[in-house]
């Protein structure tokens, strides 16, 4: 495998693509073929920084190389790969099957605080679907779904998708437990102490601005935070915590009907004038038209 950590690895949020600005804290649904035969079936080593990635593969197969892993995949498998993570994949022409892009911020909600949810995101894998003892047609069927609400612009769309999303965790956990003696560890300091970071942050981002408060929580210093977050996320510690701030203000902005300094309030700023320039400097617009912009969200949002 090439040494990808000696040159500049490319971050995605969906491979091939430039950062793009649309549902960033919620997911994507593709095929398999739509962007793997686009790139004759090999799509080579880069990261998604802040988004996870499943993989039903119900036809064909090939490699998963995550960090010098490698894993063959089978036909009939869901394939994992946790956030920040740098993987490559080497599919068999003609592959396909659906392709889930998650934000981690999205994941966390929906798993709604069980760990066992969110431990199968954080280790790469490939399960088998098959003699597993997990019903492959409930799989196929909770991915499927997914695809389809995703696509459709019909009430109660979010929910939809978060229940057909919460399916497939399911399954994965149970999927995982059924050969938890033979996992690997991901045995990677810098990973391990930015999915901590990033647990800090959906625990306290509202009212903890200060990185020397989640250093120490974490038991290190925010030097060494600092450079555990660029090494895996590409991003300092301060520019992930004011993204996780942008995040959940985006989203205040579209879904609640809230005023601006309401929100500003309620995610931790005292002053309604600071928070909108927080928002303006970072977004690139106010948040008042910012709100305006995105107003069409709403109505596919409401159930």
């Amino acid at each position: 495998m090439t040494a990808t950590r000696k040159i500049a690895i490319p971050r995605y949020y969906l491979y091939g693509d430039q950062l793009s600005d649309v549902e960033l804290n919620f997911l994507h649904v593709e095929p398999i073929r739509e962007r793997s035969g686009a790139h004759d079936w090999t799509i080579r080593a880069h990261a998604h920084p802040d988004h996870v990635q499943i993989l039903l593969v119900e036809r064909g197969g090939g490699k998963l190389i995550v960090e010098m892993q490698e894993f063959e995949i089978p036909t009939l498998s869901i394939m994992v790969i946790p956030s920040a993570m740098v993987h490559e994949i080497q599919f068999s022409p003609g592959t396909d099957g659906t392709v889930i892009t998650a934000a981690s911020t999205f994941a966390t909600s929906v798993s709604q605080g069980d760990a066992r949810l969110l431990e199968v995101l954080a280790a790469p894998q490939v399960y088998p679907l098959e003699g597993s003892g997990v019903s492959v047609e409930g799989v196929i069927d909770a991915f499927g779904w997914l695809n389809r609400e995703y696509v459709w612009s019909a009430p109660g769309r979010r929910v939809a998708i978060q229940a057909h999303f919460l399916r497939v965790l399911v399954a994965l956990m149970r999927l995982r437990n059924a050969r938890a003696p033979n996992m690997p560890s991901v045995g990677d300091r810098d990973y391990d102490l930015l999915c901590r970071y990033r647990e800090a942050l959906e625990n306290h981002f509202r009212e903890e601005k200060g990185l020397e408060f989640y250093a120490r929580a974490l038991g290190v210093s925010t030097q060494r935070l600092n450079q555990a977050c660029k090494a895996r996320a590409g991003k300092t510690s301060s520019e992930l915590l004011h993204e996780r701030l942008i995040i959940e203000a985006k989203r205040y902005l579209i879904y609640m009907e809230m005023t601006v300094a309401e929100i500003g309030y309620e995610l931790g700023f005292e002053d309604p004038a600071y928070f909108s320039r927080f928002f303006s400097q970072r977004v690139g617009r106010p948040p008042g038209a910012y709100r305006d912009e995105n107003s069409a969200l709403r109505q596919v949002a409401t159930p």
